[in-house]
């Protein structure tokens, strides 16, 4: 920097990157620092593994409980009403009108 200094001058855009590199190089000691802070003395333990059955749960289990949200216990409820899609029948022209 101080070559850039003896080069360029002292004017204000000088000044401002000489405050710019002393604060990166503080923010880079506080960096270290917390980084070494932040090393655990030893590997951590691995995570524990949690084996779900695939049995159905005991239905006891849902007796009173709030299920809205999260759908049926007993799966899909058949749809009521018309299908999922029809298909629309448009007349390719129009007749004109007479009066």
């Amino acid at each position: 920097m101080d070559r850039l200094q003896s080069q360029l001058g002292n004017g204000p855009d000088v000044r401002r990157a000489l405050a710019d590199a002393d604060h990166l190089r503080d923010d880079l000691d506080l960096l270290r620092q917390s980084a070494a802070a932040d090393e655990p003395a030893q590997s951590p333990a691995p995570p524990e593994v949690v084996l779900i059955p695939r049995t159905p749960y005991d239905p006891s289990m849902w007796a009173g409980c709030e299920d809205e949200g999260i759908g049926s216990r007993h799966g899909p409820e058949p749809r009521q009403g018309p299908p999922a899609h029809r298909t629309l029948h448009l007349p390719l022209h129009r007749a004109p009108r007479t009066s």
